[in-house]
């Protein structure tokens, strides 16, 4: 499902104009980027909780000539699935 059907969805089952539902969720992903960028985490309780994660520098490999390279330390966004999820899910 990409942005536009799960906009449709939404629309649909609320009755909401799909411009209102488009704008509530572009607010909600520039709401969680947000929080995200400041280092802050971001839980709905049941659902999961969206994180940042520090990843360590390694040495890589140039796919190409097979070269090692080094990749540099970064931060990550990352997903923990709740409990209630994972249920849904199995």
């Amino acid at each position: 499902m990409n942005k536009n059907q799960l906009v449709e969805n939404i629309a649909t089952k609320t009755g909401v104009t799909k411009r209102d539902v488009e704008s509530v969720v572009n607010g909600f992903l520039e709401e969680v980027t947000t929080a995200l960028k400041n280092e802050e985490k971001v839980q709905f309780v049941g659902f999961g909780t969206f994180e940042t994660r520090e990843r360590s520098s390694r040495t890589g490999r140039n796919p190409q000539t097979g070269e090692a390279i080094e990749i540099p330390a970064s931060t990550v966004p990352a997903f923990r699935p709740g409990n209630k999820l994972k249920e849904a899910v199995k």
